[in-house]
């Protein structure tokens, strides 16, 4: 399948949209959400929020790490579901080698072997780490492994840097529209490659920064603190441009401040 979309058990609820839970993060280490450090660290109550966001109406599928989805297949939560996996997952949250973002986690052919739909990694790029170079290059062999399979891949890029030892995500418009452009093209074909992108500090800058590449996108959630009503605000905004497809969600859906899980999954799905 091409940049039709992933070939699932199931189309996408909405023509041409996707409405993606995310739940990879804890396989890097990222376990907090907000101020709760270890909001993600309880498997049976993430499993628990996980099936309930799956089972709302116009919840298309799910973006996990290997033991996720197993977990999810034995509680026969992926029954007519798009299944992503996480590919790397190797550059763990706060570490010292955190952008040395090793593919530790489902291969093409793992993706091939268990019938998943689509494969996701995340490029992190700061111009001043040479290692940055060898996460493009096996991002780039990466994503023709994938096209080789004839599978969607999305591809997450940020351009960052280090602050006081921290790793800094830039979301301005300058270095969205760059990482935007660097990941469009990567590998020998770009058939079967998705972004999968942030909104940019100003929401106003997206139109202009998601002219960068032709290639289909979704909106990713990231942080949004307590405001998840303003991080509705700009999906729906940025859901309005000709090449953005859909929403891969997480954190800020599965982990409410209100606690109200179905609620804020269908309220995202509202967008689009």
């Amino acid at each position: 399948m091409d940049r039709e979309g992933p070939a699932g058990r199931a189309r996408a609820t909405h023509p041409g949209r996707l409405m993606i839970i995310a739940a990879d993060h804890p396989a890097r280490g990222a376990l907090a959400v907000g101020d709760r450090a270890l909001a993600m660290a309880n498997r049976f109550e993430l499993l628990q929020r996980l099936c309930l966001a799956l089972s709302r109406p116009g919840v298309d599928g799910v973006l996990a790490s290997a033991d996720v989805l197993d977990d999810l297949l034995l509680l026969g939560a992926l029954e007519d579901k798009v299944v992503m996996g996480s590919m790397n997952r190797g550059g763990l949250a706060g570490a010292a080698f955190e952008l040395d973002d090793r593919f530790t986690g489902h291969r093409p052919e793992d993706l091939v072997r268990h019938g998943f739909d689509a494969g996701k990694l995340l490029l992190r790029i700061d111009h001043d780490d040479h290692g940055s170079l060898d996460t493009l290059h096996t991002a780039a062999r990466t994503i023709d492994a994938m096209a080789a399979h004839r599978l969607p891949v999305f591809v997450e890029p940020f351009l960052c840097r280090r602050v006081d030892g921290r790793l800094r995500t830039d979301l301005g418009a300058t270095a969205v529209a760059t990482s935007i452009a660097i990941a469009s093209g990567l590998a020998g074909t770009s058939a079967y490659t998705w972004l999968k992108v942030p909104v940019t500090e100003d929401p106003d800058d997206m139109a202009r920064v998601m002219e960068t590449s032709t290639l289909p996108a979704v909106l990713l959630g990231g942080e949004v603190g307590d405001d998840l009503d303003g991080a509705y605000g700009k999906w729906r905004e940025a859901l309005r441009l000709p090449t953005v497809r859909g929403l891969v969600v997480g954190r800020s859906l599965l982990y409410p401040v209100d606690g109200d899980v179905a609620g804020a999954v269908d309220t995202a799905v509202s967008l689009l």
